[in-house]
C-alpha cells in the first residue's frame, strides 16, 4: 500500500509541471486566437496569461489526478458576438486549444529525443518508471536529467491526450465547437440543445473507464510515434 502511495505521488509530481504547462497554452491560445478575431473579452479579463493559477479548475484537476493524464482547465471567455463571423470564426478558436497541444507534443518529444541521443542510458529509467510506475534509486546527474525526461516523455503524452480528449465532438469540449460551425445553422441549433448535457457525459465517461478505453491506445500509439518507440 505504501508502495502504491509513493508511485502515485510521484507520477503526479512529474505530471503536474506538464498538464500545468500544457492546458495553460490551451486555454491562453483560446483567448489569443479570438483576440486577433475580434474579441477582447479574455484578454480584457486577465485570461492571456501563462499563470497557471488563472486557469485551473477543479474538477479538472480531480481528473487529473485521477487519469494522471487528462485534465483541463477553466474555458477562456469568448463572446461570439464580438467576432466578425461567429459561427465560421468559432471554429478556429475551438481548434486553437488542441493545435496548441500538437505543437507541445511535438516540442516536448524533440527534446526527449535530443535527451535520449545525449545519453542513450535514460532510456532504461523511462523504461523503468513506464513498467513500474517508479523512478529507481537515482546518482549525481541523474537525479536531475531522469526526471526531466520522463516529463519531457509525459509532456508529449500528455499533448496527445489533451489533443485527441478535446477533439470529442461534445459539447462543450473543442471538439463539439468545431462540429456546431460546420452543421448547417438548423441542424447546429439542435446540436446546441445537448451542451448542458455535455459535461456530465464527459465525466462519466472519464470515471467508467469510456475514455481510456476507446482513446487509450489511440493516446500511446500517437505518442509513442513521437517519442521513437
Amino acid at each position: 500500500m505504501e508502495a502504491k502511495l509513493v508511485s502515485y505521488i510521484q507520477q503526479i509530481s512529474l505530471g503536474v509541471v506538464p498538464i500545468l504547462f500544457s492546458i495553460t497554452v490551451h486555454e491562453v491560445s483560446h483567448g489569443y486566437v479570438a483576440y486577433v478575431l475580434g474579441d477582447d473579452t479574455a484578454k480584457r479579463m486577465g485570461r492571456l496569461t501563462l499563470n497557471p493559477i488563472k486557469h485551473l479548475d477543479p474538477l479538472g484537476l480531480l481528473v487529473f489526478l485521477i487519469t494522471r493524464v487528462i485534465g483541463w482547465a477553466k474555458p477562456v471567455p469568448v463572446n461570439p458576438f464580438n467576432l466578425k463571423d461567429p459561427k465560421k470564426d468559432m471554429i478556429w478558436v475551438a481548434s486553437a486549444g488542441p493545435g496548441s497541444n500538437v505543437v507541445l507534443a511535438f516540442i516536448f518529444a524533440a527534446a526527449f529525443r535530443l535527451l535520449i541521443n545525449l545519453d542513450p542510458n535514460l532510456i532504461k529509467y523511462l523504461a523503468f518508471f513506464f513498467k513500474y510506475g517508479i523512478l529507481p534509486p537515482l546518482q549525481g546527474m541523474y537525479k536531475i536529467t531522469v526526471p526531466f525526461v520522463v516529463m519531457c516523455a509525459l509532456g508529449a503524452i500528455i499533448n496527445v491526450a489533451l489533443c485527441l480528449f478535446n477533439l470529442i465532438p461534445i459539447l462543450p469540449l473543442d471538439g463539439g465547437r468545431i462540429v456546431y460551425g460546420i452543421l448547417p445553422e438548423r441542424a447546429a441549433q439542435k446540436y446546441a440543445r445537448l451542451e448542458p448535457w455535455g459535461l456530465i457525459i464527459v465525466v462519466l465517461l472519464v470515471l467508467m473507464g469510456g475514455i481510456d478505453k476507446y482513446l487509450g491506445s489511440l493516446i500511446w500509439r500517437a505518442a509513442g510515434v513521437l517519442l521513437g518507440f
